[in-house]
């Protein structure tokens, strides 16, 4: 290739991610008329290193099909995917071999697995700010090679903004960012720290409002989630520097934004951290409990959890107006036959609405995949899928058929046929909360009152609408000042009992 015939239409492609998955969202989204939770942040970050001279163009599978036409107009197709979205990644990858349009492919599942990936004609991997020029410059003198991988973690501090202009806005429920990358534990199911150190890197604060500043000014006015797996991975410059930015920059907009991210349940101990997340418009928090066994706990490295009173430390967030979604697993080596139960008792009785429960799978690159490869007991590789998947990766402890029906028991008492518990959770988290939380309360527009009423006409008439109306009117009468957020919750709640259902039936 030589460049008088270099092409310069590039055409992002972002695959599906199955809709029976936790973070999808998918039968909740109809509600408020969005077709996908969050954007593909990733490939819209890899799309700002481009200089001007190119034509770009994205296809989010999620909104949108991929038509060949969309193919046709390329001259190079870059793509990358989750490995929940693996499927869907190689369809991707077939058709545009058919139609002889070379693929350029990143992100967690080709980083992870791009030696048995057939198809791709250049993988970029792992982090790309210190090699993407080069592979650009390589790719337009038609000397591109078939793997550029970084030697070292680059410096994010003054990252490339990322092209939200490429994004249909209206499609999204919410808007992602990326404050840091890295996380200071060691979990031993978890990539993180494997494939981005244990040195938390930070973006600049600067750097952080001016990705505010382009949503801002593209008309995006809803929920903007910071995609950080440890948001508090860096306490001190999250105090000092982040925060108190964010805090001005919203009282000059009007508190526009409503923030939520992942972060260790360490936050709880900080009351300073905890203000100030509150009042920057944090409403929302996912953290990793995994689960109420010690045990279970010490065997993945948990240390972060061990020290302290989990059950204490959730009601000390909710308590802040930050609501706790968490992930938990079941099927550590030390779980016992009362893990179930266990694990429903937590999860009731701290008011966690959305809990992320699923059985424990070996992902590659993680210490628990090394470990499992070592000890015989590696089966094949995960889906990808963190809730709602009845199979293990690995040879269990636990027999397996028990560990399926106990999981199974799991997930009709968190989210059965009626709801009950869900509303039960739900009730419990606006107690906790109160009705003191300023910044939780929503303002109700236009949209809020059409997102109540088909909630009225859909959940209302279903097999839980019981459960439904005794919640809202208890939760109108005893929290009226909150109540937006509990039709939100029982719009989430929505999702949850669908995947439930069907995957149960399944």
């Amino acid at each position: 290739m030589n460049n008088s015939k270099y092409g310069k239409n590039v055409l992002f492609v972002y695959p599906q991610i199955p809709a029976n998955t936790y973070w999808s969202f998918k039968h909740a989204l109809k509600f408020i008329n969005k077709k996908s939770a969050m954007p593909p942040l990733g490939l819209i970050t890899i799309a700002g290193f481009f200089p001007k001279s190119y034509n770009l163009r994205l296809v989010d599978m999620n909104i949108e099909p991929l038509d060949e036409s969309h193919i046709l107009w390329a001259d190079f197709v870059f793509t990358g995917a989750m490995i929940v979205q693996k499927e869907s990644f190689q369809n991707v990858v077939k058709v545009c071999n058919k139609l002889g349009k070379p693929v350029v492919a990143g992100g967690p599942y080709p980083t992870s697995s791009y030696s048995e990936i057939s198809g791709v004609s250049h993988f970029v991997i792992g982090e790309v700010e210190d090699i993407f020029n080069k592979f650009l410059d390589d790719l337009e003198n038609g000397k591109a090679d078939y793997i550029y991988r970084s030697e070292k973690t680059p410096d994010i501090s003054n990252s490339i903004l990322p092209r939200f202009d490429l994004l249909n806005m209206d499609a999204y429920g919410s808007m992602s960012i990326q404050y840091s990358r890295g996380c200071p534990f060691k979990c031993e199911f978890c990539d993180i720290w494997k494939n981005y150190g244990n040195t938390p890197r930070l973006k600049s604060s600067k750097s952080i409002l001016n990705e505010l500043d382009s949503l801002y000014d593209l008309g995006w006015t809803g929920a903007v989630f910071v995609v950080d797996d440890n948001f508090i991975g860096n306490k001190k410059r999250v105090k000092s520097e982040l925060l108190p930015a964010l805090i001005k920059w919203q009282e000059e907009h009007n508190h526009i934004y409503r923030f939520f991210t992942e972060a260790s349940i360490n936050m709880a101990s900080d009351e300073e951290l905890l203000c100030l997340m509150r009042d920057a418009g944090f409403n929302e928090v996912f953290i990793g409990i995994e689960t109420p066994s010690k045990e279970g706990l010490k065997e993945t490295g948990k240390s972060q959890n061990i020290s302290c009173n989990m059950e204490e430390a959730v009601q000390k967030i909710q308590s802040y107006g930050i609501e706790v979604m968490a992930g938990f697993i079941i099927g550590f080596d030390s779980d016992t036959d009362d893990i179930f139960d266990r694990q429903i008792s937590f999860i009731q009785k701290t008011g966690i609405p959305k809990a992320m429960i699923g059985l424990l799978n070996a992902l590659p690159g993680t210490a628990l995949y090394q470990r499992m490869q070592t000890e015989g007991r590696l089966l094949d590789e995960s889906n990808g899928n963190n809730t709602h998947s009845m199979e293990t990766n690995f040879i269990t402890k636990m027999e397996k058929g028990k560990l399926k029906t106990g999981y199974m028991r799991v997930l009709k008492t968190l989210y059965g046929l009626n709801l009950k518990n869900y509303f039960n959770r739900c009730s419990t988290l606006l107690d906790n909360i109160g009705n003191n939380s300023k910044l939780f309360k929503r303002k109700v527009e236009f949209k809020e009152i059409q997102m109540l009423l088909r909630s009225f006409f859909i959940q209302g008439s279903s097999r839980y609408g019981y459960q439904y109306m005794k919640f809202l009117m208890r939760n109108f009468i005893k929290h009226m000042n909150t109540f937006p957020e509990a039709v939100r919750m029982c719009i989430e709640g929505h999702h949850f009992y669908m995947i439930t259902q069907e995957s149960l039936e399944a």
